[in-house]
């Protein structure tokens, strides 16, 4: 994503080799930004900002427990736990979205 090579240039971290072109370093999952002498130009993005959120669709849960877990268990398993409704997991694992 774009906003991954907004970094200021002393932060720029080499992620090709001497003459590497734009293209080639784009392929590689690398930013290019030849405006500054003396930094990197084919530098490595920064890293993508997540957060885990449990799902709000009781139908779309991934069950990560077993029956009977209580919320202490599965809380330690770094999973939600919601008693309700009956029929779906009420252990499940958490979505991760970008932010």
């Amino acid at each position: 994503a774009r906003c991954q090579c907004k970094m200021l240039p002393r932060e720029r971290r080499n992620c090709g080799y001497p003459g590497i072109s734009a293209v080639e370093c784009r392929k590689a999952g690398c930013c290019f930004n030849a405006s500054v002498p003396g930094v990197p130009w084919c530098f490595a993005p920064k890293a993508k900002r997540v957060k885990k959120v449990c799902p709000a669709d009781p139908y779309s849960r991934i069950n990560c427990g077993f029956p009977g877990i209580t919320a202490r268990e599965c809380e330690r398993k770094g999973c939600c736990f919601r008693a309700r409704p009956a029929g779906v997991p009420w252990c499940f694992y958490q979505r991760v979205m970008e932010e």
